[in-house]
């Protein structure tokens, strides 16, 4: 019995051994220090329109920062989505792409305002900026944010492309993707 809990230890730690050499070798990854991946996203990066009882932030969008991209990697693509809103399709809060290759992140309030660090798309609230959650009452929603890695100069696509046509434009030129996932509910 002894001899089969040191092969499983074994077994386990060459597992996560594993996992970290390829953490050390660089994974592609997002993180925000507002909030950690499956955790709520802070109440001030909430929507603010006023005319919506559900939105009760100040819509000052979290820091991001991302690391290790793939070789190879030109631009960037940010998509911030909402699946569980306004279904049946979701919302897309933030659509941002021709992010330099020499940008690593974004800091806290930066992309609530256009930038000359992203090309702005077309949300579903036909905003080219970020757009916190405005969530109803009742279980969280998950807003979901999307990097991908590009093999596409900067200033390849035109501004105000909606989330669907930067995907299908995206096709053939993504060299990775890392995602962050944040949960919000009215409070």
């Amino acid at each position: 019995m002894f001899r089969g809990s040191i092969l499983a230890g074994a077994v386990m730690l060459a597992a996560f051994g594993g996992a970290t050499a390829a953490h050390a070798q660089g994974v592609f990854t997002l993180s925000s220090p507002a909030f950690k991946d499956g955790e709520r996203i802070p109440t001030k990066s909430a929507g603010s329109n006023k005319s919506n009882p559900n939105c009760v932030g100040e819509n000052v969008s979290p820091a991001l920062n991302w690391s290790n991209p793939p070789e190879g990697t030109k631009s960037f693509a940010l998509l911030m989505f909402d699946p569980e809103g306004r279904p049946p399709g979701g919302v897309s809060h933030w659509v941002a792409y021709g992010i330099p290759a020499s940008v690593k992140g974004f800091a806290e309030g930066e992309v609530s305002k256009p930038s000359d660090k992203y090309v702005g798309g077309e949300s579903t609230m036909k905003l080219a900026t970020y757009s916190g959650p405005c969530t109803p009452p009742g279980a969280p929603h998950h807003y979901t944010f999307t990097l991908i890695a590009t093999d596409l100069e900067p200033a390849a696509l035109k501004p105000g492309m909606t989330r669907d046509e930067v995907i299908k434009a995206l096709d053939g030129h993504a060299k990775g993707a890392t995602g962050l996932i944040g949960t919000f509910s009215k409070p």
